[in-house]
């Protein structure tokens, strides 16, 4: 059963990999670079400043907290595990398209940019609740995620493993800003 469903991941992960051209290459490469995400992350906090006022200190460091806890947390799973990146697999050899030669770390399971952007995208959500920034932000998520399939650097499973540790983490988090928020409101005082 295990077999099966390991070969089932990477022949997912050569049919996905499979889909490309250059126009593609050089726009999963943007949305797989963490610089690109900036200006959603000013987006975001441009709003929550609107919305929360002073308690959006308390937004910024769970935010933060979403994505510390997600990238150790991921990156410690991925060396407990040491499932190889399909880049790094002999098995593949000639068979992967990459773009720019990158190939990732050594280990992929469980994705780190999976895990980073479902766990902001849940967190951000819940706290906007906008049905267009739902939609919106769970889109970005998932061309991210993608797109790491896309680069040869991670599998379906490795995504979607990473994304449900990203989605419980960030509603996690979540619950304790919200508490935090509610206990201990943060109000300007003269």
């Amino acid at each position: 059963m295990f077999d099966t469903l390991v070969q089932f991941d990477k022949d997912l992960f050569l049919f996905f990999n499979g889909l490309h051209n250059s126009f593609f290459d050089q726009i999963m490469w943007w949305f797989s670079a963490k610089w690109f995400w900036i200006p959603l992350y000013l987006a975001v906090l441009a709003y929550w400043i609107k919305k929360y006022k002073l308690n959006v200190i308390w937004l910024i460091v769970f935010a933060a907290l979403v994505v510390l806890a997600n990238d150790q947390i991921s990156v410690a799973i991925k060396f407990a595990i040491e499932r190889p990146r399909p880049s790094h697999n002999p098995e593949f050899a000639g068979l992967i398209h990459h773009v720019n030669n990158y190939k990732g770390g050594s280990f992929g399971f469980v994705s780190s940019h999976a895990a980073n952007t479902f766990g902001f995208a849940i967190f951000s959500l819940l706290f906007i609740r906008k049905r267009w920034y739902t939609i919106a932000i769970l889109i970005w998520a998932a061309v991210v995620s993608y797109s790491r399939v896309y680069l040869g650097v991670h599998y379906p499973g490795d995504i979607t493993f990473g994304g449900v540790l990203g989605l419980f983490l960030g509603y996690l988090l979540y619950l304790g800003c919200n508490y935090g928020m509610e206990r201990w409101p943060l109000k300007k005082t003269h």
